[in-house]
């Protein structure tokens, strides 16, 4: 029997407000992160939690840092005003994001060596200590975003760019907004904004 997910869906509508999705995104993110911390500290292997983090890893957490790095820190790079003093922060939080990317696929690799095996990822301090520091490193990172980032971009962007951010935000995740900027899945049938 399938147990509910432990990282919750967004609503699609959300992508309306791309602010507040990013916030709401860095709660999935916290939940990822004791999901990441339960999998591989566990003496037995749980399939179906470390298949959700696969998946999350996979899909979620890159289309994350894309819709900061290619839309969200380049914005706040054009608005920010020079006593922001955002350049270097951001600089350091684009650097955590490679680092991430290789944090993920190293994650990846132990997770689906686990799925195959069926033995638990963490097999050994060294590589449950790699499951933990993962979680306290991105905690570090979404709280520094929550207190900061987001902060200054609720302040600097304007109606226009949030605009943009969510277009783009919903493009990358197949949600089609219409003219009357209701999401809809692209595989949706009334998408075509027929009136009935």
């Amino acid at each position: 029997m399938s147990q509910t997910p432990q990282i919750e869906p967004l609503p699609a509508g959300l992508v309306h407000e791309p602010l507040n999705w990013l916030f709401a995104e860095h709660y999935r993110h916290r939940q990822l992160c004791r999901l990441i911390e339960r999998v591989g500290t566990a003496t037995i292997l749980l399939r179906e939690e470390v298949e959700e983090i696969l998946a999350f890893l996979r899909q979620d957490m890159a289309l994350h840092i894309i819709d900061e790095e290619e839309d969200l820190f380049p914005l706040l790079r054009r608005r920010c005003l020079p006593e922001d003093e955002l350049g270097p922060l951001l600089g350091a939080l684009s650097a955590e994001h490679r680092d991430d990317i290789e944090q993920t696929q190293t994650l990846s690799t132990l997770l689906e060596r686990a799925l195959i095996e069926g033995q638990p990822p963490g097999h050994d301090l060294e590589t449950q200590r790699l499951f933990t520091d993962f979680a306290l490193h991105e905690r570090r990172h979404i709280a520094l975003e929550n207190a900061v980032i987001l902060p200054i971009a609720r302040l600097r962007l304007t109606p226009q760019d949030l605009h943009a951010l969510s277009t783009r935000m919903a493009a990358r995740r197949g949600v089609f907004l219409d003219r009357s900027d209701v999401a809809l899945p692209l595989d949706d049938p009334d998408r075509s904004g027929a009136m009935p």
